[in-house]
């Protein structure tokens, strides 16, 4: 069941720093009991790459003997594009996780720890040129892409964009979904991005657990074909097809096998090739 909230913006984020490299909340909306984005103010020096994540976190709980506090930090995709004037996040909540369990309850007015120090693979950068551009993720592994999905040069490299989803249950494809839907329909979005690139798009969300209009693992939907038979698109081809890659280390393990299998090559920053996967995530 979909129980998301939201906190409504606030104007005046001119709130004082109390954290190193702090960041105030602007924004904070909860999907589900395990799902939350929210956004904070952007540092006036930073730049960074559609794609690319950071290094935030909070105060960790004072030492028993000495009461010092250390920072907890975990790299986090930036959910926003190069172009936004603030950050945007999308975080899984875990009880007993050393960040999440407080992070999860951050409100508009709070502050975060933010390290201005963008890195990552999942760029353009890193990827050879080519005609159809497929995004695999899992969970709040979406993040990079929601960046990516907003950013024009995604679309200027690409004949298609194929998004696909894979989450245990339907409400845990909100965020995604709600993402696409704004962007396709948002007038400022549109005139941004161009209405004959946004129909390049092509969102493929598929359930595990739940009951939902697609089902199965992506892993299986590729090893079966299904993926391209429901897609209407050919088996992946090192000299067309490139991918990016965000979720559990599992998954990523298992679609880049897939991905060796059909002839592509993973890249780097430094070496493009026909995929790239990113290995800093959380959740």
């Amino acid at each position: 069941m979909n129980d998301m909230t939201e906190q409504r913006p606030v104007t005046d984020t001119a709130a004082q720093p109390v954290l190193p490299d702090a960041q105030t909340v602007t924004s904070v909306t909860h999907y589900t009991d395990r799902l939350f984005s929210f956004r904070v103010t952007r540092p006036a020096s930073l730049r960074f790459r559609s794609g690319e994540f950071v290094m935030i976190g909070l105060m960790g709980d004072p030492d028993p003997r000495t009461g010092r506090q250390k920072p907890l930090l975990r790299a986090y995709s930036i959910a926003s594009p190069s172009w936004d004037e603030e950050l945007e996040f999308y975080s899984i909540k875990v009880e007993d996780g050393p960040l999440t369990s407080k992070l999860q309850h951050i409100a508009v007015g709070d502050q975060i720890i933010l390290k201005p120090k963008p890195v990552g693979t999942l760029v353009h950068d890193a990827l050879l040129p080519g005609k159809r551009l497929y995004f695999f993720s899992t969970g709040t592994g979406f993040a990079p892409f929601a960046s990516l999905l907003r950013e024009p040069e995604t679309f200027e490299n690409y004949d298609e964009v194929i998004v696909t989803h894979t989450c245990r249950d339907v409400a845990e494809l909100t965020y995604g979904a709600n993402l696409i839907a704004d962007i396709t329909s948002d007038e400022m979005m549109i005139e941004l991005l161009g209405e004959e690139n946004l129909a390049k798009i092509r969102y493929y969300p598929t359930t595990t657990r739940e009951k939902s209009a697609k089902m199965g693992r992506i892993t299986t939907l590729i090893e079966s074909g299904e993926l391209f038979t429901d897609l209407g698109v050919p088996p992946l081809d090192p000299a067309t097809d490139r991918a990016m890659v965000c979720g559990s280390l599992a998954f990523n393990k298992d679609i880049a096998a897939l991905l060796e299998a059909a002839g592509l090559h993973e890249g780097a920053n430094s070496e493009p090739g026909e995929f790239v996967i990113e290995k800093a995530f959380v959740g």
